[in-house]
């Protein structure tokens, strides 16, 4: 392997003409210098300086390996470049996964935020439901993810994974227009035991874990009717009477005039949200300011929330 240090070396001796020149050009001593000629030329397993009484002379072997030093320097100078930009959020890239109502919601604020703040940073950002997320994390395709978890330990899967809490996400009932219980201002979730429920379309969803959990503590089994991972075919399903839902904050955004959406009074259920990285990954400059504005974002939806409930 050939030492770096000592290339830039041959490359100045090339430029001056001379020993004493280069080392005075690099601060260093003529012996220094011939030294350091001497060790590249075994590193190289040839001459590449001759030396005589006018000076010295590149052998072709020498002035073969000058032409790809010039190219060495410039690609190491320009990888300096990049780190010393990237470390300043002056370059680089930042891969986002999110689940479609945090995709929705949380990230856009985000990355409007990190953009303005941090222009040069190429930012991406793809759709992925949590387990999907953890596996492309772990999997080094993507560098933070949001991820949803229910009361208690993470599972499995998120062995490996650092979560920083962004926020609290409750669900409330979404009714038809003309049901029964539609009128009330809020509602028990044991009221709503004998309907007909939407349900997440993959058993792994943590939406759905959340809803048959909450229906159990209430006292009944939730009866199943359609299952669906979108929430606004959710709506559309529940407006035409097919049924009722449990619907985070997050994703009424958007809500049908054909629906109504109500608070419960008993426990409500919460999907908790997390950002997620890799523990034993490398975190860039720019994963880390992209951390601390979901952890803003995160707390301003929650301080909107407090200050609707106040005024209400």
């Amino acid at each position: 392997m050939l030492d770096v240090k000592r290339l830039r070396v041959l490359r100045e001796v090339a430029s001056r003409g001379s020993f004493s020149a280069a080392a005075d050009a690099l601060s260093y001593t003529q012996s220094a210098i011939s030294q350091q000629i001497a060790a590249l030329e075994r590193e190289a397993g040839t001459t590449l300086v001759e030396r005589s009484a006018r000076g010295v002379r590149l052998t072709e072997a020498g002035e073969a390996l000058v032409r790809h030093t010039d190219a060495i320097l410039a690609r190491l100078a320009d990888a300096e470049a990049e780190l010393e930009a990237i470390a300043g959020l002056r370059g680089g890239r930042l891969r986002l996964a999110a689940f479609p109502t945090a995709a929705a919601t949380v990230m856009p604020r985000a990355i409007a935020a990190f953009r303005e703040r941090h222009p040069a940073v190429e930012l991406s950002m793809v759709p992925m439901e949590p387990d999907e997320s953890v596996a492309a994390l772990k999997a080094g395709e993507v560098d933070i993810a949001t991820v949803i978890l229910d009361e208690g330990p993470p599972a499995p899967q998120y062995e490996g994974i650092e979560l920083l809490h962004l926020l609290d996400d409750p669900m409330y009932a979404m009714l038809p227009i003309g049901h029964e219980h539609a009128g009330k201002a809020r509602l028990r979730l044991a009221d709503l035991s004998s309907e007909k429920w939407m349900l997440g379309a993959t058993g792994t969803c943590p939406d759905t874990q959340i809803l048959l959990r909450a229906c159990l503590t209430a006292g009944f089994q939730a009866q199943i009717a359609f299952h669906s991972d979108d929430y606004l075919a959710i709506q559309g399903l529940v407006a035409s009477g097919l049924g009722i839902a449990l619907v985070p904050d997050l994703a009424l955004v958007a809500v049908r005039d054909d629906v109504v959406v109500r608070a419960l009074t008993d426990a409500t259920p919460v999907r908790r949200i997390f950002a997620a990285t890799l523990c034993e990954g490398y975190c860039s400059p720019a994963a880390t300011a992209m951390l601390e504005l979901l952890a803003e974002v995160g707390a301003a939806f929650c301080q909107g929330r407090r200050e609707l409930a106040l005024a209400s």
